[in-house]
């Protein structure tokens, strides 16, 4: 029972005995019936005087929690007139005041750390309880979409992963407590770029000495042998053949190795793209042309669905050794008695294979300079794809298709 309904039944009580004790003495002593009921109706209005005194400021106090657990933080309580209830009206008022101040402050603080983390240039994801992603900032939506594969790493420690391509990303761990309970956010760095240029200039200082070593060596050695050569009729007859055929052999491992290095002085020599309009439709026919007599050697067949006849501001020299790039690693992946399709659609060109595709042990490797899986491969095909279409500024993606094989798409601006 609430403290209200039990002041209200005592005073009830209360003045049902007087009832009572008033219609006794009108039996018995009329006289003092008068004075009964002075007493009654003075009793009456110091009850209701009491328990409006005693009751405003209870309500007060309960309207007071119910704005306080609705989180209203805008309405004031006005002074009753009595001293003890407006002191604590008073402390109230203050009170909500200060919660408001300290709620705009805070929202106010909320809206400029979600700017900052909406341009931030980092991408940002915040997960949930579980773990799931829960949301992600423009630059996060922008890199990622919705397909981000999280790594399984430690709060505060960091990996660096390849996503769609050859795009490498540092992916960083963190935590922080939310009501109480541990929860995760990501911070997500493009670093293709800065990679790319770091790779390419620990290659690029590494093919230059090996070139210069080489060169001093090979013409050298070369006016050598062409040199002992002409000793040849000076040789006994028995001998003239193999030593003819020894330093003739040597000559021509001297040559090979020369254009072995000049292919790798090749990658550090590719010039920025001297762009003009072309048809890269047309490129990719002429490459196909290009292997014809291959293809059918090994009995491969080639679709070509090349809808898109528009032409792109581009290099057409670099873009056709990028697809000759391409379609010879499409040949060398499905080997004999397969399939290559290139479309175009859209300014996207896609090109795959029915080959095995791409083992998950060498996707991170597929884009760095020497890595190759072929036994004679200098692990240049890529890097040189890589470099020409990053300084086109051109998106591309290499990954397995899921009815099986590889795929190389490229995403040409429109004209």
């Amino acid at each position: 029972m609430r403290l209200r309904t039990k002041i209200l039944v005592y005073i009830i009580t209360l003045h049902a005995v007087l009832a009572g004790a008033a219609v006794v003495i009108l039996l018995e002593q009329p006289m003092l019936l008068f004075v009964m009921e002075l007493l009654f109706v003075l009793s009456v209005s110091i009850s209701i005087r009491l328990v409006r005194a005693l009751f405003v400021p209870i309500d007060l106090i309960q309207t007071g929690a119910e704005l306080i657990a609705e989180r209203d933080f805008t309405s004031r309580l006005v002074p009753v007139g009595q001293p003890e209830m407006d002191t604590l009206i008073d402390v109230y008022n203050r009170m909500i005041d200060r919660l408001r101040e300290e709620r705009l402050a805070a929202e106010e603080q909320f809206q400029l750390l979600q700017k900052i983390v909406d341009a931030s240039p980092s991408g940002i994801i915040l997960c949930d309880f579980d773990g799931k992603i829960e949301s992600m900032n423009p630059t996060a939506r922008r890199l990622f979409g919705s397909a981000l594969p999280l790594p399984d790493i430690a709060p505060g420690e960091s990996k660096l992963i390849t996503h769609v391509g050859a795009r490498r990303l540092r992916v960083s761990r963190a935590e922080f407590r939310d009501r109480g309970f541990a929860k995760s956010f990501y911070v997500v760095e493009e670093m293709t770029e800065e990679l790319r240029l770091s790779e390419k200039a620990a290659y690029e200082k590494l093919i230059r000495m090996m070139s210069h070593e080489v060169n001093n060596s090979v013409g050298a050695v070369r006016s050598l042998l062409e040199s002992s050569l002409r000793y040849a009729p000076q040789v006994g007859d028995a001998d003239r053949d193999d030593f003819t055929s020894a330093l003739t052999i040597a000559s021509a491992r001297i040559d090979a190795l020369n254009r072995f290095m000049s292919a790798f002085a090749d990658v550090v020599r590719i010039p920025p793209p001297r762009r003009a309009p072309a048809r890269v439709a047309d490129l990719v026919e002429r490459v196909a042309a290009l292997l014809k007599p291959e293809l059918e050697q090994r009995g491969i067949r080639v679709e070509l669905a090349l809808a898109d006849r528009r032409a792109f501001d581009i290099d057409a020299s670099q873009i056709e050794q990028v697809v000759l790039n391409i379609f010879r690693n499409a040949i060398d992946a499905v080997g004999r008695d397969g399939s290559i399709r290139a479309s175009l659609r859209d300014g996207e060109l896609a090109i795959a294979d029915s080959g095995p595709g791409i083992a998950e042990a060498i996707r991170d490797e597929l884009f760095t300079p020497f890595f190759t899986t072929k036994r004679d491969g200098r692990g240049l095909g890529l890097t040189i794809v890589h470099d020409i279409l990053a300084n086109h500024g051109l998106a591309f993606a290499l990954g397995n298709r899921p009815e099986g094989g590889a795929e190389f798409t490229i995403t040409f601006g429109v004209r």
